[in-house]
């Protein structure tokens, strides 16, 4: 029971259908004090009848939901629970997906490769009032607002989330803009290797699907981001997306 001196904790709800990254979250809420899940929906029907119910501090929505879109959860969300603020967690980081959410009341937007950990921060910075938002994403929308790249953004209109570090831990190198009308000349392996990953399947899950050890879906990988120039999963979805190697 928590005490009177303790500060209230941010009570958060959930609405994922990926069962790696609800894990995920679920066991960094679970560390923390001051935050508390108070709900899980893994559909955009259950999200929706999910905001009937206590309202939430933070709301954590995926766009791409089995039965529909997270951004009817955000419209609804507004509705009714008007003094919540919603977070979009998503692998979808085009333009459209972007604008959309916003417009329909998000306030912060992160791709799926921040580390778990490091969602609890971002957590209590939309609580506190910020806009959490991935450097992919940042980039993208000034560079919409700034397409010559000649004018600096104010320091104040994006707070890009801290992302996940290489493998060894290392910082994340910034990555030289793809050039317009290009395709990343993939193999049929790396092709279903990517597919494979857009629907969430570990490394250890897709060397048993293709028959392969996880070394060689290893090196695919490696190779997959290396064509498409980018350091992330999320990173690479959106970038197959983007030169049409992948449905949007």
């Amino acid at each position: 029971m928590q005490s009177r001196t303790d500060p209230p904790c941010i009570r958060v709800a959930l609405v994922e259908d990926d069962q790696h990254f609800q894990h995920a979250i679920v066991s960094a809420i679970a560390t923390a004090a001051d935050i508390r899940l108070i709900g899980i929906a893994g559909t955009r029907e259950k999200g929706l009848q999910m905001l009937g119910g206590s309202p939430a501090d933070v709301l954590l929505v995926d766009l791409g939901l089995p039965d529909g879109s997270g951004i009817d959860v955000i419209k609804a969300a507004q509705v009714r629970w008007p003094q919540c603020a919603v977070m979009v967690n998503t692998t979808f980081g085009d333009e459209a997906h972007v604008l959309r959410s916003i417009e329909a009341g998000a306030s912060g937007y992160l791709l799926k490769d921040s580390a778990a950990a490091t969602m609890l921060q971002e957590i209590r910075s939309l609580h506190a009032g910020g806009s959490p938002i991935s450097p992919l994403i940042a980039r993208q929308i000034l560079r919409r607002f700034h397409p010559g790249g000649g004018l600096a953004a104010p320091a104040t209109t994006v707070r890009p989330a801290t992302v996940a570090a290489g493998p060894a831990g290392s910082a994340r190198t910034p990555l030289p803009p793809t050039a317009e009308g290009t395709q990343a000349q993939l193999s049929a392996r790396e092709k279903e290797v990517l597919e494979f990953i857009t629907k969430g399947f570990t490394a250890d899950e897709i060397a048993r699907l293709m028959n392969v050890s996880v070394h060689t879906v290893q090196t695919y990988i490696r190779r997959i981001y290396s064509k498409l120039n980018v350091h992330s999963k999320a990173e690479a979805i959106y970038e197959a997306r983007n030169q049409g190697l992948l449905p949007i």
